[in-house]
């Protein structure tokens, strides 16, 4: 296959926690070859990314403003809080818990080639 960037705008429509999980392997292990773009709202298929940005809208007066900013740890752990379900100290700790499930499921899949 020849595509070098492959996008997935919502992938995770109509998708559960545990299938997101199992969308999130399968997206990692196409990264192997391809650069992949996924905008989702499921958190179990945001851990997989090897980098995370939060894409806003705003309106201001009459224009719709989009922003993009790459998330660092710390802010990849709020935000992935935030998708879980709101910033509280118990989804910060299932949002580190969620990393922690994906660094164990990325170990056991096919290795990639690195970027």
């Amino acid at each position: 296959d020849q595509t070098p960037t492959l996008i997935f705008d919502e992938i995770d429509q109509g998708l559960g926690g545990r299938v997101g999980h199992v969308v999130g392997q399968k997206l990692w292990q196409l990264a192997a070859a391809h650069q992949v773009l996924c905008i989702t709202h499921l958190p179990q298929l945001a851990g997989f990314g090897d980098a995370h940005f939060r894409v806003e809208k705003q309106v201001r007066g009459r224009r719709t403003v989009t922003s993009a900013a790459t998330l660092p740890a710390a802010a990849r752990l709020v935000e992935l809080a935030e998708m879980l379900g709101g910033d509280s100290a118990a989804n910060r700790q299932s949002a580190a818990e969620l990393l922690e499930l994906v660094a164990v499921s990325k170990q056991g899949t096919k290795a990639r080639k690195p970027r």
